[in-house]
């Protein structure tokens, strides 16, 4: 709570109670100053009562479990001063009281007595129980923003670090197929080399931001798969296919591109027909990429990605879509087709 406002909030509770007595003196005959100020004291003791919890034993004792001294010092308070409201109230109106004026002294029994004490007491006792409970709950408060800040920090964090990793996993499989343009045919390499620099951009700069446009994401995509068109047979069946109403929608960066780069790497066979059939599509509220490809799986012995980029995937659907993002994924019951598609919920 804003300090201002805090301040502001106890002024209005304080002067409620201290004004509170006057309007059981308007109903009789009119405000009685003297009666006012002798009644006062005991807001003015619960006021006391309060800020000594709130401002000293509930911080300094009982939050740092020093709750012996915490419950010493309030049983003390509290008792000595419902025991001196008690005879305040019985006492002051004959100490404020002109002489020859002075009213009869009213002797109550001894369970009246000690039963007007435990009302005294009972009331101080619901101040100090407020108090503690008011810094108790900004305690709590305070403490559950940062661990919602840490929280934060912590998966901003992640998000960093498996975006870095990303990047080096995606460069280092489109170096090897330039790499493996250059032995047949220079051309086409320095073709891929142009496409991989409208790449980098995105990935220098795009990248580093918690989202960006799906315009963007979507020209991504297609560059890559540009640069993978270039090594591949031309009878392999590749389409692309955008559906989008906003292409302004914010998305994750590079949320999609470890699916393309997996069926690429095990939907396209050198002597087998071969297809991949990527789909982007957006309304208003999901943005849904569904990939469908000819499966074959890699061999026992290849051990190329190390199989991160799905693992990733998984990881950052989590992290930046918790609970709003729905992936289905699995190969087809023929194990001839392998069918992925993400749905995110904006």
């Amino acid at each position: 709570m804003n300090k201002r406002i805090e301040i502001l909030v106890h002024a209005a509770v304080w002067a409620i109670l201290f004004l509170l007595p006057l309007t059981f003196f308007n109903r009789g005959n009119g405000i009685n100053m003297q009666h006012y100020l002798i009644v006062s004291m005991s807001t003015l003791l619960m006021m006391v009562v309060f800020y000594v919890d709130y401002l000293w034993l509930t911080s300094h004792y009982f939050i740092k479990r020093k709750q012996r001294f915490y419950w010493l010092c309030n049983i003390i308070i509290v008792v000595g001063l419902g025991i001196f409201l008690h005879y305040w109230m019985s006492y002051a109106p004959s100490l404020f009281s002109t002489e020859g004026m002075r009213p009869r002294r009213y002797e109550p029994d001894v369970l009246t007595t000690l039963f007007l004490i435990l009302r005294g007491i009972f009331n101080l006792a619901i101040a100090a129980a407020v108090a503690t409970a008011l810094v108790l709950a900004m305690q709590w408060q305070k403490a559950e923003t940062a661990r919602k800040d840490a929280e934060a920090a912590r998966t901003k964090a992640e998000l960093s670090n498996l975006r870095s990793q990303i990047n080096p996993h995606f460069l280092l499989n489109t170096l090897n197929n330039i790499y493996a343009l250059t032995a047949f045919d220079v051309a086409k390499a320095q073709e891929a080399i142009q496409e991989l620099s409208k790449m980098l951009r995105h990935i220098l700069y795009d990248n580093q931001q918690p989202t960006v446009s799906l315009k963007d994401e979507a020209e991504f995509l297609e560059n890559y798969i540009k640069l993978m068109r270039i090594r591949i047979p031309e009878s392999v069946d590749i389409n692309y296919q955008l559906s989008i109403i906003n292409s302004q929608l914010a998305i994750a960066p590079m949320i999609f591109i470890s699916l393309v780069e997996n069926a690429f790497k095990h939907g396209i066979s050198p002597t087998e027909p071969s297809f991949i059939h990527i789909r982007l599509e957006a309304d208003q509220h999901t943005i849904t990429c569904d990939i469908q490809n000819s499966n074959y799986p890699k061999t026992a012995s290849d051990h190329s990605g190390h199989g991160i980029g799905l693992q990733q995937v998984q990881r950052r659907l989590d992290l930046s879509y918790p609970g709003r993002y729905e992936w289905v994924r699995g190969v087809s019951e023929d194990g001839k087709t392998y069918h992925s598609k993400i749905t995110l919920q904006l």
